[in-house]
């Protein structure tokens, strides 16, 4: 006997699956924002400054804890929340630029992810101020690092600054969002980056990631506006094999 595939009559179909391409459009598009919007608030009420020495941030974050902690709660949310609105913006982009946001994505979803890593830092300060150890000890804490705490910074420092600008590219070449949205997100982080680096601005740094939060509306708009096959395939009916309707059965033939 052998198995030959045939793609003639097919069993009965079943009920079909639920389809969920509009929620999870409408689930996208209330994300998109919120990462940005997140670190943006962050970025602003971070007791300290990122041109600040060691000493400088034990000694303010020591002095406003309050604000060390709101900073952790915005970053889990940004944790939570960056990634998949990235690879939202990179359905609406890939089909008319598909190696910019393919570049993007490559430099993007590693940065957003290292963030996880790098607010350790953040947490031992707080843990630190809160369990009353003394500031010279928990300067030393804080000023010695593990070298995957370094990679880390470099991932995100470079991933976050250029792959933004480089899906900034990919919604202007794929005229997915209003040339404006684009530019707003290619210009966010270079700006991000001379308030966190080189200025210590942080309302320049609420600017910037405002920018990012307007050009990630623009993009959650746009996906709001997209029929469902646009978006995604339906989904496939199963049959009473578990097959497909369309896919090829298999019968017996001596």
């Amino acid at each position: 006997m052998t198995a030959v595939r045939t793609g003639g009559e097919v069993p009965a179909v079943l009920k079909p699956p639920a389809d969920l391409r509009r929620m999870s459009r409408w689930f996208i598009a209330v994300l998109l924002p919120v990462g940005p919007a997140a670190v943006a608030v962050q970025r602003y009420v971070l007791p300290y400054r990122t041109t600040d020495g060691p000493e400088a941030v034990v000694a303010n974050v020591a002095a406003d804890p309050q604000a060390q902690s709101l900073l952790l709660w915005l970053a889990l949310i940004g944790l939570f929340t960056l990634v998949p609105g990235v690879l939202g913006v990179a359905r609406l982009t890939r089909r008319r630029a598909p190696r910019t946001t393919t570049a993007a994505l490559l430099l993007l979803v590693p940065a957003y992810l290292s963030m996880g890593w790098l607010v350790g830092s953040d947490v031992l300060l707080w843990v630190g101020v809160q369990a009353g150890v003394d500031q010279p000890t928990l300067v030393r804490l804080y000023d010695t690092d593990h070298p995957t705490t370094m990679v880390a910074a470099a991932m995100f420092v470079l991933g976050h600054v250029v792959g933004t600008v480089v899906l900034g590219v990919a919604l202007w070449r794929s005229g997915a969002v209003p040339r404006w949205a684009a530019v707003l997100t290619l210009v966010a982080q270079p700006l991000h980056f001379t308030a966190a680096v080189l200025l210590g601005s942080p309302a320049l740094d609420l600017a910037a990631w405002g920018l990012n939060v307007a050009g990630f509306a623009a993009a959650a708009v746009a996906i709001l506006r997209l029929p469902d096959n646009a978006w995604d395939v339906a989904p496939a009916a199963p049959t009473a094999t578990g097959r497909s309707a369309e896919e090829p059965t298999a019968i017996l033939r001596p």
